[in-house]
C-alpha cells in the first residue's frame, strides 16, 4: 500500500496555538473535564456580543449577497475602508488599492505568496503572532526574527533590526498593536522602522488588527501615516476583534506608498485574489456599518470598561505570584508573562503549558508557539470576566508553586 506524506514546505510550519495543546484539551473534554482556555483570542465564548446593527446588516443584505463579489470585495465596503483610513491622515489609498478577505489571516498569506521567491528573507518580530512566519516559509521564504525588547516595552530593538537586513530582505512585519506582548509602538520607533525600510528598499507589512483595543493613555499611529509617500506599506486589519465577530472572518488589506514601483507585485497580488474569487460576501456587507457606526468597543477599554478591568487584574494577580513578572499591556487582548529562570528552571515550554493543562485544567499558549527565543514566557488572553481570572490565576499560583521542571 502506498503511503502518503505531507508536504516537505510544511516541515517549517508551526501554529502552536492550535496544536498539540488543544488536541489534548479537547481529549480531556471527551473524557468529560471542563477546560478554561485561555489560548487563544476568540471573544464569543467570553461574552462579548457583536453590535446588533452589524447583524441586523448583515441579514438585510443577505439576498443580495448569494453570488460572487469582485474578487477585491464590495464597492461600498471598500470605500467604507477607504474612508476611514482618509479620516486618519492616510489619503494615498484608492478604492482599487483595498482588498478583503476572509479575515487578515487569507490576506497574509496571499501578500507573501506574491512578493517571496525562494531564499527570500522577511524580517518579522520575535515574540511575533506565529502565521506571519509560517506565511513566509509556505511561500518559500525566510522568517528572520528581530528582537523585541521586554525591557523597553517589548518595541522593536531597532539596532538589531538593522543588523539583520540582507541582500535577500523584502519587507518588515510590525504588529502593532503587538501580539502577543500588548505592546502599542510610538511615534520614533514606527520612524526608526521607516527609516530602515527607506534606506534599504523594503516593504512594510503593518498588522494592525487590534487598533481599536487600546488602555489608558495609549494611541495607535498607523504605520501608513508614517510611510509617506516613498515607502511601500502593505495595512492589515479587520473586524473580528473591535467588533467581537471572529468567526465572520471580515478583514482588509490596503496598500499605499509607491504603488508606481510596486505595480508587477500588485499584479501578482490581483491574480492571487482573483484565483480565490473572492472573500465571503455577506462578512463583507458588515464593514460599512461597523466603520461607520457607534464605536462600542470604547466602551470596553475605557475605564470601568469590561475589557480594562480584566487586564488590569489579570496582570496585577500575574505580577503577586513568586517569580512571575508581567509587563503591562497597553493593547490587544493578551499578556505575555515572564517566569523567572531562576524560580522556574523550565527547558521545555510545551510541557510546562502541557502540566499546567493536565492538572488546573487551564489551557495557555507557551512563548515560543510565538518564535520566542526562550522558555520563560506564556500567553494567556484577558477575554474572561474578572471572577474567572481571578480563579485561574490562583490555580496557576498553585500549580507553580510545587511546580518542577
Amino acid at each position: 500500500m502506498a503511503k502518503f506524506k505531507q508536504s516537505d514546505k510544511l516541515h517549517n510550519v508551526l501554529y502552536d496555538i492550535r496544536g498539540p495543546l488543544l488536541e489534548e484539551a479537547m481529549r480531556m473534554e471527551a473524557q468529560g473535564h471542563r477546560i478554561l482556555k485561555l489560548n487563544i483570542g476568540n471573544p464569543a465564548p467570553f461574552g462579548f456580543e457583536a453590535p446588533e446593527a452589524i447583524l441586523v446588516d448583515m441579514i438585510r443584505n443577505l439576498p443580495k449577497s448569494q453570488g460572487y463579489s469582485d474578487s477585491r470585495g464590495i464597492f461600498s465596503a471598500r470605500t467604507a475602508v477607504v474612508q476611514y483610513y482618509q479620516g486618519r491622515g492616510i489619503n494615498s489609498i484608492d478604492v482599487d488599492d483595498v482588498y478583503l478577505g476572509n479575515g487578515v489571516s487569507e490576506l497574509i498569506t496571499l501578500s507573501l505568496q506574491a512578493l517571496l521567491n525562494n531564499g527570500d528573507e522577511i524580517l518579522v518580530p520575535t515574540p511575533d503572532y506565529p502565521l506571519w512566519t509560517a506565511s513566509a516559509s509556505l511561500a518559500g521564504g525566510t522568517a528572520v526574527h528581530y528582537l523585541c525588547d521586554e525591557n523597553d516595552h517589548w518595541y522593536p530593538d531597532l539596532e538589531d533590526m538593522a543588523e539583520k537586513i540582507t541582500p535577500r530582505t523584502k519587507g518588515i512585519v510590525l504588529i502593532n498593536p503587538n501580539n502577543p506582548t500588548g505592546s502599542v509602538y510610538p511615534r520614533p520607533i514606527l520612524e526608526g522602522v521607516v527609516r530602515l525600510a527607506r534606506e534599504h528598499g523594503l516593504i512594510i507589512f503593518a498588522d494592525e488588527i487590534y487598533e481599536k483595543i487600546l488602555y489608558d493613555d495609549a494611541v495607535h499611529i498607523n504605520a501608513a501615516s508614517v510611510c509617506g509617500d516613498d515607502v511601500l506599506c502593505l495595512t492589515f486589519s479587520g473586524l473580528s476583534k473591535a467588533y467581537r465577530i471572529a468567526g465572520f472572518r471580515s478583514g482588509w488589506m490596503a496598500i499605499s506608498g509607491p504603488k508606481h514601483d510596486a505595480a508587477d507585485y500588485i499584479e501578482g497580488i490581483n491574480l492571487l485574489a482573483n484565483m480565490r474569487l473572492c472573500a465571503n460576501v455577506p462578512a463583507q456587507h458588515a464593514i460599512q456599518t461597523a466603520l461607520g457606526g457607534h464605536q462600542s468597543i470604547n466602551d470596553l477599554i475605557l475605564p470601568g470598561g469590561r475589557l480594562k478591568k480584566q487586564r488590569d487584574k489579570a496582570a496585577q494577580l500575574l505580577n503577586e505570584i513568586e517569580g512571575v513578572s508581567c509587563e503591562l499591556a497597553m493593547g490587544a487582548l493578551y499578556l505575555f508573562p515572564r517566569l523567572d529562570p531562576e524560580v522556574y528552571p523550565i527547558r521545555d515550554d510545551e510541557k510546562f503549558a502541557l502540566d499546567l493543562l493536565k492538572q488546573q485544567r487551564i489551557l495557555v499558549s507557551h512563548g515560543s508557539a510565538f518564535n520566542w527565543i526562550a522558555t520563560d514566557h506564556f500567553r494567556m488572553v484577558t477575554l474572561p470576566s474578572v471572577d474567572v481570572i481571578e480563579d485561574a490565576i490562583g490555580r496557576l499560583a498553585e500549580f507553580l508553586s510545587s511546580y518542577k521542571p
